[in-house]
């Protein structure tokens, strides 16, 4: 697929959609972190460690290694894994190639409640994203934004 040339200036109607796009973004991370707020569950980032410490498997990840694997930012990764570490959804291994760093692995305790949080997750999907969009729009949407990633 051939990329476009590369422009000095953006164009109006890009200029146009990237503040739109960035206001999107927000409003529908902001919908699904209600729906798990109303719901009693912890916000979208512990989702989101959890399902990539998940995918990991029994290694676990080294804490950079979760943050490249997220898909939301983590500024405070720290304070994250300290939370979750706390509340017994993550144990922290000794990392055996660097004896000063650790691993994250997530806990039994940590998948019951990543299996908890899903319906509401999938939910908020399906309410605030989904039902807006058809089955062809939803697949132009993935492949522009794989040509964006």
């Amino acid at each position: 697929m051939a990329m476009a040339p590369l422009e000095k200036h953006p164009s109006e109607e890009a200029l146009a959609a990237w503040p739109r796009f960035l206001r999107v973004s927000r409003a529908l991370v902001g919908a699904v972190e209600a729906d798990l707020k109303a719901a009693g569950l912890p916000a979208l980032a512990w989702y989101d460690a959890l399902l990539e410490l998940r995918r990991a498997g029994k290694a676990g990840l080294r804490p950079y290694e979760l943050q490249a694997h997220m898909l939301l930012e983590q500024y405070n990764l720290s304070r994250l894994s300290d939370r979750l570490a706390r509340a017994g959804y993550v144990e922290r291994l000794p990392c055996p190639e660097d004896r000063r760093g650790q691993r994250l692995r997530i806990t039994a305790e940590g998948r019951a409640l990543l299996n908890a949080m899903w319906p509401v997750y999938r939910a908020a999907i399906a309410r605030h994203f989904s039902v807006k969009l058809d089955t062809r729009e939803v697949a132009q949407l993935r492949a522009l934004l794989t040509k964006l990633a």
